[in-house]
């Protein structure tokens, strides 16, 4: 019918009619996953309303097409398609239109894992369609955020929302919305590790998916069912289903469910050690997830949606490690690493667009190449997790550690450590009972000390778990370089303050560095020789600003640290040049110098992400310009990221400023955005540090480094002097150098 109808209008030269017809004819598509199809009779459609000025007819095809984008897996399409929708929808008081653009948009971030996001505009979706009388709508808006609930862990509140959108689509007889709503019930049931409730709910919505011809749902439901018989121990019936599912996924082109259902299978063949069927599965997982991290989605939407997909690569390493393949483990370890920083890198060092950087993960010789151009013993760390079921549940609990020595020879020794049975905690606690024991607090804006627990213990066990395996591999000169690359909560482990059973400190050993991934130390030492600042900035302690670190909240004032003002006047000192402190050290006096400095000294609070909903992932405290503008005095991660310095070092002897978010794409705060800023050197502390040691110790740094162009080498005497004076690692080892030694 619609072709005639589209035939007719074309005939009588009725566009305004080919438009909507042509938007109908998509919408069939669309339902029937022919994605293709459906995103050219939109574009003919969009087309049509531009040409005849039809405002209602372009957001209604801009809005369509977005959702075609975001069903194949194009998110940054999709994004940029609604947020062209929603402005023409709401100019023309289109409150349908609107309610259906602002729901959509949280379908793209829900899909991206960007759940805050994607809950407010649900939210703001979800009051337009009450307040119309929008039924159908509003029942599909409360079972998305049901989903975004079940998602976050938050159970009850997932299972109000799915009921009412439940009763919704029952009482004005949505098929379609019935089915979507019970498949979520069934999920929610499955997340609680309540299985047979889950079957049921789930093989009602497949009735119905199957006698709608909704084939999207119908290929989700079948994951979702084979997850139920995978629990049950029912391997067999749960490939079955998993591999009906991988065939809608890839017929009608949902390249994010194809790679949810490729992962489920790949773990389902490591569990029953069927492990060359499982390498090859993993494989093809790995694929489709790095074509959907597309090079024009951001920086926080590629981190994002690679934590969703990190477990694949740690379950692709367990594989073949269970084959004696560990150097292949080796190149999908640093395969998952820091992709989202490494791909922001290259584009800022070719100076491409982002979204053209080609950059490939590296193989195993140019692993080894590496090490060598380094002339450093790399140490990579790859934490494995494996299934287990609390209450019926499944979740993840860290089971083995692998470590990777690579030598300057390119000779590989590896070894793997079972966290099971060498720790009855896990990593997570270690580290931080053994910072806290240090008399490391949690972050805050005060500083504050607490001895505790029995320091030199902590800092053993942790000895044993993460170099005593590998400490026959490691240089006996102590003036060789060892870089570590941490993961996760690692990124966080005290390396120079760890003891081994003698007592003796890993700092007196051995130089020590670390890096986000084995690439990101490439990719510095090609920026190295294009590094042409010349002089010296010190900053230190500038007049305080006020914070604000949560939406609506009143702000703070910053603590003085006239420590650090001393600092910065002794370095200052050094280089025979003025530091900037108090008043002098505002934003706009600072930032025009930042750009051509050689060394940049920032002794001030480093804040990182405190700011809860500000969308603000760290930043530098400097002295207000005055503008009373909210954090005037910020130079914030954002703005960091987009500077081009050309410095060779950068010193944050600041408060806390090594940590940050933990993610899979590593730490994102202060020392990612000045890696992106092309700073092949940094230094950062991984907890504050009293003034008077710190002092100390940066002063040493400096005259070091004037005697010894090695940075690592610098820091590692001014460590074992300070420790001369100070013996608490507290006072001496939060430091660390990533990136280059020179």
């Amino acid at each position: 019918y619609l072709q005639q109808a589209l035939a007719i209008a074309q005939e009588i030269g009725d566009k305004a009619g080919a438009g909507i017809t042509l938007n109908n004819i998509g919408a069939v598509y669309d339902n029937q996953g022919q994605y293709p199809q459906a995103l050219k009779s939109y574009q003919q459609a969009l087309a049509i309303a531009q040409e005849i000025g039809n405002k209602a007819g372009a957001g209604t095809a801009l809005n369509n097409i977005g959702v075609v984008y975001n069903s194949q897996g194009q998110y940054s399409k999709a994004l940029e398609y609604h947020q062209q929708a929603l402005p023409i929808r709401q100019a023309i008081g289109d409150k349908v239109g609107e309610g259906s653009t602002l729901h959509n948009l949280g379908a793209v971030y829900d899909n991206l894992g960007q759940y805050s996001q994607a809950l407010e505009y649900y939210q703001q979706a979800l009051a337009i369609r009450q307040k119309i009388g929008d039924k159908k709508g509003e029942g599909t808006t409360l079972n998305n955020i049901g989903e975004v609930y079940s998602n976050l862990g938050q159970y009850p509140q997932a299972l109000k929302s799915n009921q009412q959108a439940l009763a919704i689509a029952q009482e004005i007889g949505d098929k379609a919305g019935e089915g979507t709503t019970l498949k979520s019930l069934g999920l929610l049931y499955l997340n609680q590790g309540q299985d047979l409730q889950a079957l049921k709910y789930l093989q009602q919505a497949l009735a119905i998916h199957k006698a709608i011809g909704d084939k999207a749902s119908e290929g989700i439901t079948f994951i979702n069912i084979g997850f139920v018989y995978r629990n049950q121990g029912q391997y067999s019936q749960a490939l079955n289903y998993y591999q009906q599912a991988l065939a809608i996924h890839q017929a009608i082109g949902n390249r994010s469910a194809e790679g949810g259902t490729l992962n489920n299978i790949g773990e389902l063949y490591d569990s029953q050690g069927q492990y060359s069927q499982a390498e090859t599965t993993l494989g093809e997982t790995i694929e489709v997830w790095e074509s959907l991290r597309t090079r024009d989605l951001k920086d926080d939407q590629k981190v994002s949606i690679f934590d969703i997909q990190a477990s694949t690569y740690s379950l692709l390493q367990n594989t073949l490690v269970a084959q004696n393949k560990s150097e292949q483990a080796l190149v999908i370890a640093e395969r998952s690493r820091a992709r989202a920083l490494v791909e922001l890198l290259d584009s800022k060092l070719s100076e491409k667009p982002n979204n053209q950087t080609n950059i490939k993960p590296p193989i195993l010789t140019e692993i080894k190449q590496i090490a060598s151009q380094q002339n450093a013993t790399l140490v990579q760390y790859s934490i494995v997790n494996e299934p287990f079921k609390v209450a019926g549940k499944q979740e993840w609990q860290q089971s083995k550690l692998y470590i990777w020595v690579i030598k300057p020879t390119g000779e590989i020794a590896f070894e793997q450590v079972d966290l099971k049975k060498s720790l009855n905690t896990s990593l997570q606690e270690l580290v931080t009972t053994s910072r806290q024991s240090i008399g490391v607090r949690g972050r805050s804006l005060e500083i504050s000390f607490e001895p505790g627990l029995d320091q030199s213990d902590r800092l053993k066990q942790l000895h044993k778990v993460l170099v005593e395996p590998i400490a026959k591999y490691l240089p006996s000169d102590p003036n060789d370089s060892v870089i570590f690359i941490p993961q996760n909560e690692l990124f966080l482990a005290p390396f120079p303050a760890l003891q081994d059973d003698g007592g003796k400190y890993l700092i007196q050993k051995h130089t020590i560095l670390s890096a986000p991934s084995i690439q990101v130390l490439q990719l510095t030492h090609e920026k190295r020789p294009r590094v042409s600042g010349n002089g010296v900035l010190v900053v230190g302690n500038p007049t305080m600003p006020k914070v604000t670190t949560k939406v609506g909240e009143a702000s703070q004032q910053l603590t003085n640290l006239p420590g650090a003002e001393k600092e910065a006047t002794t370095i200052a000192f050094l280089f025979n040049t003025k530091a900037l402190t108090g008043n002098l050290a505002t934003k706009t006096a600072v930032l025009p110098k930042l750009s051509n400095a050689r060394i940049i000294h920032l002794a001030t609070h480093g804040l990182l992400d405190d700011f809860k909903g500000l969308g603000v992932p760290g930043a530098i405290a400097l002295a207000p310009n005055g503008t009373g503008e909210l954090n005037d005095g910020l130079l914030t991660c954002n703005e960091i990221f987009d500077l081009k310095l050309n410095a060779e070092l950068v010193v944050l002897s600041a408060c806390d400023t090594g940590r940050g978010n933990l993610t899979g794409d590593g730490v994102i705060g202060l020392s990612r955005s000045l890696i992106t800023a092309g700073v092949p050197s940094i230094i950062v502390s991984l907890w504050s540090v009293p003034d008077a040691p710190t002092a100390s110790l940066m002063t040493q740094f400096y005259q070091n480094l004037q005697k010894n162009p090695d940075k690592a080498q610098a820091l590692r005497q001014a460590m074992l002097t300070t420790m001369a004076t100070h013996p608490n690692p507290r006072d001496w080892a939060a430091f660390t150098l990533i990136g280059e030694a020179q």
